[in-house]
């Protein structure tokens, strides 16, 4: 998985560099409210959120209890968190510091 990127066309660059200007929550939404359907958003949330209680130390039963999330798609954002670029915890840890 960490090697994902290479999988990505070129164009995909520009939505990626979108990303990065975005300034606010309120940006983002309109951006990805735009860009995205809301079962997409749901999702996307969702995954997040399985991310952030994975990191935590939950265990596969408690995160599908608590996000509604599936098993598959679960399994998937594990092997993300074990396997991948490091996403999920960068922005996750990203969050919680500005949270404060």
């Amino acid at each position: 998985m960490g090697d994902s990127m290479k999988a990505f066309k070129p164009s995909n660059e520009k939505l990626f560099e979108a990303l990065t200007h975005i300034d606010s929550v309120d940006e983002a939404r309109d951006f990805l409210d735009d860009v995205c359907t809301i079962k997409e958003i749901e999702e996307m949330s969702q995954r997040l959120e399985a991310a952030k209680l994975l990191l935590k130390g939950m265990t596969y039963d408690e995160v599908i209890k608590k996000t509604g999330i599936s098993s598959a798609t679960l399994s998937r954002v594990s092997r993300c968190i074990r396997y991948g670029n490091g996403g999920y915890k960068k922005i996750i840890d990203k969050i919680e510091k500005k949270a404060g």
